[in-house]
């Protein structure tokens, strides 16, 4: 099978969103235009990562030279689970989803594979290039992106470019802690933030209220979607749950402002789905306690980069990084 013909240069680039269940890949435009895309599931367990990964470039440059002989790409941007040394792009370290993958040269690996350059960064992080190259934070030179999920992941971008720290593991927001006497949090810290607002610990935490009242015994354990249904119900031990996830992603947020002073902050990750009254409630509480001077021109807005955010943003670390 022939490739695209590489082009440092060209206006496309491939890329790939790798989690724990399926693998998105797609040929992104520099304007994070879908120009084709494809699923395949990762089959985690049975199939080393890094090879359905190539196969999934391989499906992808099949029907580019089926359908697009013309076609050429300045490279390939891979976003996966997993801490990411970034500059070598190995992955660090990947939990039990992904068996096996702890150790791959991810980024050699394919770029051996395919005779292009490639780039390689955490799932998360590829998300806020998205953002700032196609999405909310187009025109902000600083921002700072939360994903409210299963765990909460956080990413901070300096103009244009992600904050990476020493080898690509800076913005672990959702283990900043917000109460050192607080709840443990599996990190083995204290109050982490991940520890109150994340979906996880939503629902967990809801349990626990429905135990300790003598509710729920017998019953299948409530998960996160229905512990907001009952808060927009107007359940009270589900707004108890809520207030204080709430309460905990204002003073995280607060303090992110006072330490970085962002032009736009993004809000995504599933728990974005709750859509305003998620982030009416999260400025209200960022609102009582950051500095007025540094509220003073941010924008808290909710992520626009939708299901191929993963996608798009890796691809644009082609862009992001040239």
């Amino acid at each position: 099978m022939e490739i695209p013909v590489y082009d440092s240069s060209s206006e496309y680039a491939i890329g790939v969103d790798v989690g724990g269940t399926k693998i998105n890949v797609g040929i992104i435009g520099r304007n994070g235009e879908v120009v084709y895309s494809n699923s395949l599931p990762t089959l985690a367990g049975e199939i080393a990562v890094d090879i359905r990964i190539t196969t999934a470039i391989s499906q992808l440059l099949q029907w580019a030279q089926d359908n697009m002989p013309l076609l050429k790409v300045r490279g390939i941007g891979i976003g996966t689970a997993g801490q990411v040394e970034w500059e070598s792009g190995v992955i660090r370290h990947a939990s039990d989803l992904l068996p096996g993958y702890t150790g791959t040269p991810i980024k050699s690996l394919i770029q051996n594979k395919f005779g292009m350059p490639v780039q390689v960064d955490n799932d998360v992080n590829v998300l806020a290039l998205a953002e700032k190259y196609a999405g909310a934070g187009r025109d902000a030179e600083s921002l700072i992106c939360l994903a409210l999920g299963t765990g909460i992941g956080g990413v901070l971008v300096d103009k244009g470019k992600i904050v990476h720290g020493q080898w690509g593991g800076a913005g672990e927001i959702g283990h900043m802690s917000v109460d050192y006497r607080g709840l443990p949090c599996i990190c083995g810290s204290r109050g982490c933030l991940e520890a109150y607002a994340s979906g996880t610990s939503i629902a967990a935490r809801m349990n626990e209220k429905l135990k300790a009242a003598g509710a729920g015994d017998g019953d299948e354990p409530i998960d996160t979607r229905e512990t907001v249904r009952r808060w927009q119900s107007g359940d009270a031990a589900a707004a108890a749950v809520m207030d204080e996830a709430f309460e905990a992603l204002g003073a995280a947020i607060a303090s992110l402002l006072h330490v970085f002073n962002p032009q736009v902050l993004v809000i995504g990750g599933g728990l974005a789905d709750i859509g305003e009254p998620l982030l009416r409630r999260i400025e209200e509480e960022t609102r009582k306690r950051a500095m007025p001077s540094f509220l003073s021109g941010v924008k808290i807005v909710p992520s626009s980069s939708g299901n191929h955010g993963g996608m798009i943003g890796a691809a644009m670390q082609l862009w992001a990084y040239e």
